[in-house]
């Protein structure tokens, strides 16, 4: 099946579930035996089946189908949060006297495990230039045993040579990670070398900014147990509830992510008319630094973009921002909402890698309203900056 067909019909199995259209929501604990000698062969394969609430109930099996078909993966294990997901892949395959290359776009929270609890075990990270490619070679160690990657880098937006990278770091002997949450639909992770897929699905996947939900796909059975017992072992276990919605979110991914990619392609194009604008951050638009490796590693975009301002009084943007009727500011994105954040300050840390565009800039999501809403909103928010200025 293509794509467009594979997010309606995977993880479905109505037969299982008296001819229900969508896998119920199971809300289970204890699980109950026929038997002695069932119960004891419910474990003699690991997480076979249903054995314990935690360890998955057929809400959790029936996410974890969809999304490993639409990812292209071999098997998923959901967690609670886009976050879990990042951290259980890691300590799946770090211990103490490893050493990690992290990218030096990766998400905050990432980062902070990687300075706080990754080095409390002993484990040392090395952060990288996203731009690096080939180059990592001269970063790798004898001790490197994970490569992680995030491309498009979700507040600057450099995209990474991903198929270099993996290419150096399997000839190494290294396992190759990516947070593809940006790319959900539009990159393949496993047709371009990447080992462990993970996403936060609290963004698109779920789509309406009223669930936590994390995922991690794997390329074999090999990786995906070694995952699940270590990610089973720190007791991870995503909610009924949260496991609905995403599944439920997924049915519609394609037709919401086609609206945001064109909303966000038409705001970007605006924008970057705009004389207020010093650069738009967008690798969909044909003169981004990463349009070539955009063009040729994936197959659309999403609603997630950022600008840079030339340069403002802080008080002026705030006032710019403090007046928007649809952009909200909030932390998050993905879902059906628009929103904005500053991201200049303190939101971007660099330490491999030059960001010279802290003072003003900020991240934006185009959401499902109408774009020329939108637009509208924007026009307005720059009579306030320059009423302010």
């Amino acid at each position: 099946m293509k794509k467009d067909s594979l997010i309606v019909h995977a993880g479905r199995h109505p037969e299982q579930h008296f001819g229900a259209v969508n896998p119920p929501v199971y809300h289970a604990s204890t699980i109950l035996h026929p038997s002695v000698a069932a119960m004891e062969s419910s474990g003699k394969k690991p997480f076979e089946g249903v054995r314990y609430g935690r360890f998955g109930t057929p809400t959790t099996h029936a996410f974890e189908e969809a999304l490993a078909a639409v990812e292209g993966g071999h098997k998923t294990v959901a967690t609670s949060s886009g976050l879990a997901a990042i951290t259980g892949a890691l300590l799946a395959y770090l211990k103490a006297g490893d050493h990690l290359l992290m990218v030096d776009t990766t998400y905050f929270p990432t980062r902070k495990f990687c300075d706080s609890v990754l080095t409390g075990l002993g484990i040392e990270t090395t952060y990288y230039d996203p731009l690096i490619g080939a180059g990592l070679k001269q970063l790798l160690r004898p001790n490197t045993r994970v490569v992680f990657t995030e491309s498009p880098g979700s507040l600057t937006f450099e995209v990474q040579d991903i198929p270099a990278i993996a290419a150096i770091a399997h000839a190494h002997g290294a396992v190759v990670m990516m947070d593809n949450t940006w790319g959900v639909l539009s990159f393949q992770p496993f047709a371009h070398g990447i080992d462990v897929s993970v996403q936060a699905c609290t963004k698109y996947i779920v789509g309406h900014a009223d669930a936590m939900l994390g995922a991690i796909t794997l390329a074999d059975e090999d990786s995906w147990l070694k995952v699940k017992s270590s990610v089973a072992a720190f007791g991870h276990s995503p909610g009924a509830e949260e496991l609905y919605l995403g599944l439920r979110g997924l049915r519609t991914l394609a037709v919401r992510l086609k609206r945001h990619g064109e909303t966000a392609l038409t705001l970007c194009r605006w924008l970057h008319a705009r004389p207020e604008i010093e650069r738009v951050l967008y690798p969909a638009l044909p003169d981004d630094p990463g349009h070539a490796l955009w063009k040729r590693d994936f197959t659309g975009a999403c609603g997630l973009f950022g600008v840079i301002l030339k340069p403002h009084a802080k008080a002026a943007i705030e006032a710019m921002l403090d007046g928007y009727s649809h952009f909200g500011l909030g932390f998050s994105w993905g879902g059906f909402e628009s929103l904005v954040i500053p991201t200049y300050g303190h939101s971007v840390i660099r330490t491999a890698s030059a960001w010279d565009n802290a003072a003003c800039s900020l991240r934006y999501h185009a959401g499902l309203e109408d774009a020329e809403d939108l637009i509208h909103d924007l026009e307005a928010g720059f009579a306030r900056l320059k009423a302010a200025s």
